[in-house]
């Protein structure tokens, strides 16, 4: 357990309990935040037991009275459950948070905690989240793999507009939804049979080709995978729309570049393979894969085309595709940007 003291007092006792993938919890409690061990993927039974265990044993040794409790906007995660039934027993306000927005609060909340210190930073906090500092607003990028989205998609490759008066750390839960506005994102693309997309990317290559390919020529991309069987039944599964889960997801974007490009295979050895992979097979971008940015009117939001950039390297295949994972790469990174 970390510990870490503030010069100011909680507004209430915060409990946030995150979500599954790297389970850990945190609490806000007068002037400290408490941050537990990280306990894994929730989804493993072993895990998630020492998680509730941990969570319990602090809240009875410290007695602790949670006033509010955060968790994820995903309504079936173990985390979001769980912190239903907390809420219920101690009568606390339960408020979810949507994925993203917790990503780019969190690095707002970074800048302002270290920018109260001695250590002056720059502007601008370089992650995976990263935070544009102006005097009325923020810009924010969440490019990441797996979010559920407001409007009940999957995000994942996100731009935020954030009003910046006079945020303070603990306006962060008061209204968040006020604060932040998604402006843009990826273009949605096909989660072909759900999460199984995520652990086999040649699903998300059958859904992308399928757009502006025939059949019989999709199916040359993914035979090294699928037997023609196996691919007639997902493709069938695309055109009647079963089990297909929108998402505007970068590793997602990623994921499927490394597959096609050859760098990785359909079933990955260790988290983040694919996009680990083709990070490291990435040499120098070409530079004529232009931009593809739309917004249909003034109440969508902009949207980078990834389509475009299938198109691209599929008409590229016999270019050096080092230099094809890097472009990829780059038009994500600068699609977003411009946004």
């Amino acid at each position: 357990m970390q510990i870490f003291k503030f010069t100011h007092n909680a507004p209430k006792n915060i409990l946030a309990l995150g979500a599954e993938s790297a389970g850990n919890f945190c609490v806000f409690a007068e002037n400290r935040i408490y941050f537990s061990q990280d306990f894994g993927d929730l989804l493993i039974d072993e895990n998630y037991r020492k998680f509730k265990s941990e969570l319990n044993k602090f809240i009875k040794k410290g007695g602790f009275q949670p006033d509010v409790i955060l968790t994820d906007l995903h309504p079936e995660m173990k985390t979001t459950l769980l912190g239903k039934e907390i809420s219920k027993k101690y009568k606390a306000e339960f408020i979810q948070i949507q994925h993203h927005h917790a990503h780019i609060f969190s690095a707002i909340g970074e800048y302002l905690l270290q920018n109260k210190s001695s250590h002056k930073l720059p502007a601008t906090c370089l992650t995976s989240r990263q935070v544009n500092y102006q005097p009325d607003i923020l810009y924010g990028l969440a490019m990441d793999g797996t979010g559920f989205g407001e409007d009940e998609k999957i995000w994942g490759g996100e731009v935020f507009r954030i009003t910046n008066e006079k945020l303070q750390i603990s306006d962060q839960i008061q209204n968040p939804k006020s604060k932040i506005r998604r402006i843009g994102h990826l273009e949605n693309q096909i989660l072909l049979g759900g999460e199984l997309a995520i652990r086999e990317p040649a699903r998300m290559i059958i859904s992308i080709l399928s757009k502006f390919l025939p059949k019989k020529e999709v199916y040359v991309f993914v035979k090294k995978y699928y037997s023609r069987n196996e691919f007639e039944l997902l493709y069938n599964q695309l055109e009647q729309n079963f089990n297909c889960v929108e998402t505007s997801s970068t590793g997602r974007i990623l994921d499927a570049v490394s597959l096609l490009l050859g760098f990785c295979g359909n079933e990955r050895k260790y988290k983040h393979e694919p996009i680990d992979l083709l990070e490291k097979n990435s040499t120098t971008p070409y530079t004529d894969l232009k931009l593809n940015i739309i917004k249909k009117s003034v109440t969508t939001n902009y949207k980078l085309q990834t389509t475009k950039l299938f198109k691209y390297l599929i008409k590229n295949m016999t270019k050096d595709r080092h230099r094809l994972a890097a472009t990829a790469q780059l038009y994500l990174a600068q699609g977003l940007y411009e946004i």
